[in-house]
């Protein structure tokens, strides 16, 4: 195919291809538009439903709430008088008992006060903490203070002693473990200034704090009871039931609706509630999404509140001019409405988009998916049969070079033979039929291969399955090579290393498999071929390892030598001879023997074929 037939080729598929993309893109934004539009819809009944069910629900719960009211009422003004009874009897019962607690709390500070003056009259005493007194003194055999007398002037111009004590040597300070009242007696013999002995003397606290707790506690109990709200002052609908001369249970709707407008908007609504209603009314519309609720008193003013609602977490940015949805709020009120409820989605689009994809852009991809894969396998049809094409005539030339060759050496044999004088010569004429035999050989194996290929592809190859021993076939096939390998100057050297050789196989198609790796070897050689042939066992299977030291090839060319016709380029080297058939060959037999074959090859470096063939009976 020429290349303007596949330009031509290319360019009408991607109009057309381009054009489907555009009927595509018009079809979704259609569609894309309706949805938004049913969307829309559904948002709006969802906020006129909520904001109807809100003012029922006031007005319901505000005629619940007077009802409870009343009849709390009614039983209230009953229990209060009794209530009041009782009150005044535990005031009087608290009273006479925080008067005789005083009593208690008086006489008990009146005795420690005399037992402290008589202390005070006997002796020279010096009070000390109960912490001083946990630290220095208790536990301690022989307690190491120092007790002195310290004169100090008086404001009179007087002097007086006081006696003073303080602890030889610091220590930590234990916490003190009882309120009790200690002093210490010091014994001054003389008219020393240091006491040489002194004595402990407890007293009971300086007040009791059991008694003072006890009157705190009473006293808190009376502020209770002081404090309980008696007032009997009626609500607006006891008012007005009063005057109109009707029950307190029957309001008229003129009473309810001037009683709700007082309140402000903010207690008027419960955010929760709001946002429930809203859920559960655009669930009921196929909208499951997260979104954000707005209460405000007018346009322009600032939220009363704001709900965010999210669905599994998920986390949005925050938008500048969204699209808000807004409804009235409480429409029935006298005058006119207190505020607006109002919602927007930061993801409406992909709330939409969601929607259409379940059944929308599946439909879509796998659409455009098919046309660019066919489009795709299409182009690579075409370079690929144009790649075969031009492999092809290559192989054709290739063909025609090597089957000339042997044709014009038998041709000029021939003419030879005619020739009087040489058909005389019996050793000439020996040679040149010997010359027109091996070229017969030559053309008839080119012919075999070109059979061979030709009934792979067909499908009709016959293929025998007999017990073959890999050894035994391996050292026929290499002692048949010897005069080409020693032709190029080239070292074989042989490890047949398999102890199980046994195979089942076919001997004809094996021992070419073996004759094109080694004949490659050769061919893709430098100079003088080094070749390694071994066989081994690996597991369950046997290995035949061919391997050489001669241009290698790179991971692309390694990627290709099994295909058809493909061959190595050998830039300006000539002697290689071949029509790219022989490693396809190879492949497929191993296959078809259910084996496999791999190549390991590094560039002017060498290569490595290793054919894995399963044991008998493996």
């Amino acid at each position: 195919m020429k290349k303007r037939s596949i330009a031509l080729i290319i360019w009408l598929m991607s109009i057309a291809l381009i054009a489907v993309m555009a009927m595509q893109y018009y079809f979704v934004r259609e569609s894309f538009r309706q949805k938004s539009k049913i969307f829309d819809d559904a948002v709006k009944a969802s906020l006129a439903t909520v904001a109807n069910k809100l003012e029922q629900q006031e007005i319901y719960d505000f005629a619940q709430e007077q009802e409870r009211k009343n009849q709390k009422r009614f039983i209230e003004n009953q229990k209060k008088q009794e209530q009041k009874q009782l009150n005044l009897a535990k005031q009087v019962e608290y009273q006479e008992r925080i008067k005789k607690l005083q009593t208690e709390l008086f006489d008990y500070e009146q005795r420690f006060n005399e037992a402290e003056n008589d202390l005070n009259n006997r002796y020279m005493n010096i009070p000390i903490t109960n912490e001083f007194f946990e630290t220095y003194i208790r536990n301690r055999p022989n307690p190491q203070l120092y007790i002195w007398l310290e004169k100090i002037q008086m404001s009179d111009g007087n002097i007086r002693t006081f006696p003073r004590v303080d602890a030889v040597k610091e220590a930590s300070v234990i916490p003190a473990r009882d309120d009790s009242s200690r002093y210490i007696i010091p014994n001054f013999l003389g008219g020393e200034g240091q006491a040489s002995s002194f004595r402990l003397v407890t007293l009971r606290p300086k007040t009791n704090q059991k008694i003072i707790t006890s009157i705190i506690q009473i006293e808190k109990e009376l502020v209770k009871i002081n404090n309980v709200d008696l007032n009997n002052a009626s609500s607006l609908f006891d008012s007005v039931a009063v005057l109109s001369g009707k029950k307190s249970s029957v309001v008229q709707d003129a009473a309810f609706g001037l009683e709700l407008t007082k309140r402000p908007l903010e207690q008027r609504l419960n955010r929760q509630i709001v946002k429930q209603l809203l859920v559960d009314e655009l669930a009921e519309r196929g909208i499951n999404s997260s979104f954000v609720l707005q209460v405000k008193t007018s346009k322009n003013s600032p939220l009363v509140f704001q709900e965010v609602h999210l669905i599994n977490n998920e986390d949005f940015e925050k938008i500048n001019n969204p699209i808000i949805y807004k409804t009235k709020l409480f429409q029935g009120d006298q005058g006119k409405s207190p505020g607006e409820l109002g919602i927007y989605f930061p993801n409406k689009d992909s709330i939409i988009a969601s929607n259409m994809g379940y059944w929308l852009f599946p439909t879509i991809l796998a659409l455009l998916g098919l046309l660019i894969g066919s489009f795709a396998y299409t182009l690579m049809i075409i370079f690929r049969q144009k790649k075969i094409s031009e492999m092809k005539t290559d192989f054709i030339n290739n063909m025609t070079h090597e089957f000339k060759t042997p044709v014009a050496t038998i041709m000029i044999a021939s003419e030879s033979l005619r020739d009087p004088e040489i058909s005389s010569d019996e050793k000439r004429v020996n040679k040149l039929a010997n010359i027109i035999y091996d070229e017969n050989v030559r053309l008839g194996s080119h012919i075999e291969r070109v059979l061979n290929i030709a009934r792979l592809e067909k499908e009709n190859l016959k293929i025998e399955r007999v017990n073959v021993h890999i050894n035994t076939l391996a050292n026929a096939v290499l002692e048949s090579m010897k005069l080409q390998l020693e032709k190029a100057g080239g070292t074989l050297e042989i490890n047949l290393d398999a102890k199980k050789d046994i195979v089942i196989g076919d001997e004809l198609h094996l021992s070419n498999v073996m004759y094109n790796l080694v004949d490659n070897a050769i061919k893709y050689s430098k100079e003088k071929p080094e070749i390694t042939f071994r066989t081994l066992n690996r597991g369950k299977n046997i290995v035949i390892s061919v391997s050489d030291k001669g241009i290698g090839m790179t991971k692309d060319q390694a990627e290709k030598i099994f295909d058809q016709f493909y061959r190595i380029p050998t830039g300006n080297i000539h002697n290689v001879k071949g029509f790219g058939l022989g490693l396809s060959y190879v492949n497929d037999i191993i296959k078809r023997l259910n084996g496999r074959i791999t190549v390991k090859s590094e560039k002017d470096k060498g290569t490595q074929f290793e054919v894995i063939l399963p044991l008998r009976n493996s």
